[in-house]
């Protein structure tokens, strides 16, 4: 999407320089949609998964690798 977004921007002859702190203001104003919305809700909105791997693994500290 955003480098379709790009090709917009440069054909309504905004600044290639103002591209990135177009695409920031537009993520940051959706973040905080979402925070409001779980606000409004109470409750912080997460998908549900459930870890279905294996559970016996050993990890080696990286100094032993």
């Amino acid at each position: 999407m955003d480098f379709y977004s790009a090709s917009v921007y440069h054909m309504l002859g905004i600044p290639t320089d103002l591209f990135t702190p177009i695409f920031a203001v537009a993520r940051v104003v959706g973040w905080t949609a979402h925070v409001l919305e779980q606000y409004a809700n109470n409750r912080i909105i997460r998908p549900l998964s459930n870890y279905a791997g294996p559970t016996d693994r050993v990890v080696k500290p990286i100094e032993e690798q």
